[in-house]
């Protein structure tokens, strides 16, 4: 009788690569966020949409993939702004903090 495959390490390894794009998207934002919020500029929350949507177009390859994740961290990043419609501006005076959805 054989033993049970183990999880494969390639899968795994895909999935971790796939979350460190998310997450750096994300501390880009972020970091973007608090360093350039008081540019008058268009909120980032408009690149990574527009990143969802060249990934979406290149999803056949390996590019697109990493262009809907990254888009996914980006947009996650300025979730608040998106929510509420907000395209060009300077952002709220308030407390930078890098965790968060601002």
């Amino acid at each position: 009788m054989e033993s049970p495959r183990p999880v494969c390490p390639a899968i795994f390894m895909r999935f971790v690569v796939y979350f460190l794009v998310i997450f750096g998207a994300y501390t880009i934002g972020r970091i973007g966020h608090i360093l350039g919020g008081h540019l008058k500029a268009p909120h980032h929350w408009i690149y990574g949409i527009i990143s969802l949507v060249l990934g979406i177009i290149f999803s056949h390859r390996l590019l697109g993939i990493y262009l809907i994740l990254f888009g996914i961290g980006h947009t996650i990043s300025d979730l608040k702004d998106m929510l509420e419609l907000k395209f060009y501006g300077v952002d709220e005076v308030e407390k930078k903090k890098f965790w968060g959805i601002d």
